[in-house]
């Protein structure tokens, strides 16, 4: 699958770095997704501020009309290597098939890459066998458990550097 330069426009999607002024359209998009995929434990508001101003991040992808889809990086302190996790990444169903979500995950792997981590994990539920095979595209390969999360069934990780 090719994918774009994180900072390049996608057919007119613009991907950038959310900070604490964007936190209602990032709140909103993620509310959403929370929504889609049927999130048990939702980040509080409080959890969620931290991806915005440190030491996660989210990025947005936009379009004239708003935002288009999002991803956050949490890092993974519990985990003893340089480790993140992808996180709430969502593309609306009206942006999909443009390519958004590549253009997310470069733009959080190269940040990634650039703060030190050297391996991204992310979690996720078998059921969602598009966001799977878009993962195992990527390099992502299928892992034991790394987390407690009640909703997950498939674990995955791939290195950075």
């Amino acid at each position: 699958m090719p994918s774009e330069s994180a900072g390049e426009a996608t057919s007119a999607v613009a991907i950038r770095r959310a900070y604490p002024a964007d936190e209602a359209v990032a709140w909103e998009i993620v509310e959403e997704y929370n929504r889609a995929v049927d999130v048990a434990i939702p980040d509080s508001p409080d959890g969620f501020r931290a991806y915005l101003a440190g030491p996660g991040a989210m990025w947005l992808a936009e379009t004239a009309g708003g935002a288009a889809g999002c991803v956050v990086l949490r890092a993974l302190d519990e985990i003893e290597e340089a480790a993140c996790e992808v996180k709430r990444l969502y593309v609306r169903p009206a942006h999909r098939g443009r390519r958004i979500a590549g253009a997310l995950m470069d733009a959080l792997e190269d940040h990634a890459r650039n703060a030190g981590y050297a391996w991204a994990y992310l979690d996720s539920k078998v059921d969602l066998e598009a966001a799977i095979r878009f993962y195992r595209a990527r390099g992502y390969k299928e892992i034991e458990r790394y987390n407690d999360n009640p909703q997950a069934t498939i674990f995955m990780r791939r290195r950075l550097r």
